[in-house]
Order: structure tokens, then sequence, then C-alpha cells
């Protein structure tokens, strides 16, 4: 009996400490510096354990660059204001992002408008990197 017990412990103990790795911290983001972005949503995606917008940005060029824009989990945005049906492809929006440090097309969002400038949902900060 005590050599099962101690099975189904460590089994526990695994199955606990397999779920810790999944979650990253913002250190990837360079909360120093923020940066203002408008362009054209082209995916906005509500999923745990965050939800992302797929944003097409025009770059020096007058190429689009595909910025991959991390928020918080949909229960955090739902809180602030955001549901499901906020984003519709191809609307226009302007953010402030937190940017990744390796310079990749990638950032944790700050705060979001609309193109005329009206916050997004309750206009709060979305990401704690902005305090």
């Amino acid at each position: 009996m005590r050599h099962y017990l101690a099975w189904a412990g460590a089994c526990a103990l695994s199955i606990c400490a397999t779920g810790a790795p999944a979650h990253h911290s913002m250190a990837m983001f360079d909360q120093t510096r923020t940066v203002k972005l408008t362009g054209t949503v082209r995916e906005f995606q509500w999923t745990n354990p965050h939800c992302y917008i797929q944003l097409l940005v025009k770059d020096a060029s007058g190429k689009d660059v595909e910025w991959s824009l991390e928020m918080g989990a949909p229960m955090y945005l739902y809180a602030a204001g955001w549901r499901p049906t906020t984003l519709k492809s191809g609307a226009a929006i302007t953010v402030t992002v937190n940017p990744l440090k390796d310079g990749k097309p990638g950032a944790v969002i700050v705060t979001a408008t609309m193109a005329d400038g009206k916050p997004i949902g309750k206009g709060v900060p979305l990401s704690k990197a902005s305090s």
C-alpha cells in the first residue's frame, strides 16, 4: 500500500509540474519601450491561454508586415469590455505595444483604439507592462 501511495503521489506531482513550463513571463517583451502601430486586422483570435490580434502594418517601403500581438486571457479581456466579436477582419485599429526584445514583429498590447480614436472595450490598459 505504501508503494501505491508513493507512486500516486509521484504521478500527481508530475502532472502538476508539466503545466508550469507551458506558460511564459513578460520577459520576452521590452517593457521599457512602447511603439504605436496602425494597421488592418487580419485575424482576432479569442483563445486560451492568450488572445491574439494578427495585424497587418505597412513598413517604410509600403509592404505589409504581419505583427502577432499578444493579449491576456479571454476572461481578462471580457472584464475589460472586449468580446469575441469585438474585432472583425479588415478593421483599422491603432495599438500601443511593448515590442519583442528580439526585434521580430510581435508584441504585447498595452492599449487599443479604433481608427476613429474610440477606445476598444473599456479603454483600460491590457498589459501590466503599461504601469
